[in-house]
């Protein structure tokens, strides 16, 4: 069995030589950063009160650092283009690698389509008050969308000699802007502007048990996620076995502290108020810098900063979901066309094309029929389910796949993998359960569960048609 694994792996690596090795070990650690530091997330994380430590503590525990073990182990095992559809179809089969890569592609294209929300969001924020009403504006935000893939789409057609520079750019555009929020509640404090402040603080939940779960389900699955997305681009890597942990190894303790001190710092300043979802961190920004004199133009360039963040993780998940249809032509699942390379950047130009215009559908089709707030919480919600189902496979791979691939994992990763794993599963159930207003709770599911159904059984059919295009194609 370990020589059919090896003769798998050594096929992937022959397709992957004609890429382009871009990516370095201080590239990748900077990705990492700007992929999983989102900043919506300590917004959603402050909803649990001063109680957000213990939960932000509990992710880690129980799924951050199993998914960084997991994720380690399988790359120096298999440091291949493709990542987890890789680690998957060599882990079980070419069905489990193939649904896993559609559920993860679809993740992507369901944040690529919230990338314009975010941005106009954020724009709305640094322009002040008169620009208040362009996240409600379905025109505006479709505009913006349209105008973001177009560009990004460009970028990643000339591959990531050129892309990298954008999301090193966003990796220290997100550590100033949250280095900028962290600070702000001592130097608030300093002033007397703020009577009392504490970072870590120690609570019990004073919500429901069933709340505080869901938001846990979501800072664990939804904000600490994402060590594995490098991997996709290995083929693209420098010393991928060796640069990709290592990268998880440095950029773990930055992300941890930046998501606990950030959310502390959003609590701090927006209190009791609501707190938008989309935008919690330019709202901090705004109401902390409100009797600095320079508040305007400090708060608008620490807006631009998470606007850039936000362009920066579009383009990583386009780049990431236009090598899934690629690797999975190269195993004839897909036809030939989504692996055709740019003659000049060695880029699947066909690849970054199709996601483009399937994103700019599920970008606009978010917009009908829902406020800003909802609409973010359906596609927000509805990626949490494919990414769950990825992490699922992630986790089984090290527990029960082949034994060619599992049996080097010692027990202690077992056992993570069985935490992660559990913890992915309580994060899909929890994805039907809005955590704002919404104008119906049973629509919300409704629209969820059969968004996710249809969805999996297209990529089944897909699946077989590719196993029949094989079959005729040996014959």
């Amino acid at each position: 069995m370990t020589s059919e694994l090896d003769r798998a792996e050594h096929a992937v690596e022959e397709r992957s030589v004609a890429l382009k090795k871009p990516l370095g070990l201080r590239d990748l650690v900077l990705t990492q950063i700007v992929f999983i530091v989102g900043s919506s997330w300590v917004g959603t994380a402050a909803r649990l009160g001063p109680s957000h430590l213990f939960f932000w503590l509990l992710a880690i525990l129980l799924f951050y650092i199993p998914q960084a073990a997991v994720v380690i182990y399988l790359n120096r095992l298999m440091p291949l283009e493709g990542g987890l559809y890789q680690w998957a179809k060599l882990g079980f089969n070419e069905f489990a690698g193939f649904i896993v890569a559609w559920n993860l592609w679809l993740f992507s294209i369901t944040v690529i389509a919230l990338g314009g929300m975010f941005v106009t969001t954020n724009l709305s924020y640094a322009l002040g008050e008169q620009a208040a009403w362009m996240p409600e504006n379905k025109w505006c935000v479709s505009l913006i969308s349209c105008a973001l893939v177009a560009g990004l789409a460009w970028i990643t057609i000339r591959g990531l000699s050129l892309g990298k520079w954008v999301h090193n750019i966003g990796g220290f555009a997100m550590l100033l802007a949250y280095a900028g929020l962290i600070i702000l509640p001592f130097v608030s404090l300093a002033r007397g502007d703020l009577k009392e402040y504490n970072p870590l603080p120690i609570a019990a939940p004073t919500m429901s048990i069933f709340f505080c779960l869901n938001i846990f389900s979501k800072l664990a699955v939804g904000a600490l996620s994402g060590f594995e997305y490098v991997a996709i681009l290995a083929g693209e890597c420098r010393a991928p076995a060796r640069n990709i942990g290592r990268s998880v190894l440095i950029a773990s303790p930055i992300i941890a502290l930046m998501f606990i001190l950030g959310t502390s710092s959003v609590l701090a300043f927006v209190g009791n108020n609501q707190i938008d979802l989309i935008g919690p961190v330019p709202q901090a920004l705004r109401l902390g810098l409100r009797s600095f004199p320079i508040a305007g133009a400090v708060v608008s360039v620490g807006i631009l900063m998470m606007t850039v963040r936000s362009i920066s993780a579009t383009s990583i998940h386009l780049a990431g979901s236009s090598r899934l249809p690629m690797v999975a032509g190269w195993d004839q699942l897909l036809p030939l066309w989504f692996s055709r390379l740019h003659r000049q950047y060695k880029t699947p130009i066909n690849s970054i094309i199709f996601v483009g215009s399937v994103t700019l559908v599920f970008a606009i089709g978010s917009q009908l029929g829902a406020g800003a707030q909802e609409a973010f919480q359906i596609v927000d919600n509805a990626a949490n389910v494919f990414y769950g189902i990825a992490y699922l496979v992630l986790f089984a791979i090290p527990v029960v796949g082949v034994r060619a691939v599992r049996s080097s994992a010692p027990a202690w990763l077992r056992l993570a993998a069985i935490c992660g794993f559990g913890v992915s599963l309580l994060a899909i159930f929890f994805t039907i359960f809005p955590i704002v207003d919404v104008r119906s709770p049973f629509l919300f599911a409704a629209k969820i569960i059969l968004v996710t159904v249809i969805a999996n059984a297209i990529g089944v059919a897909i699946f077989g048609l590719g196993e029949k295009r094989k079959r005729a194609g040996l014959s």
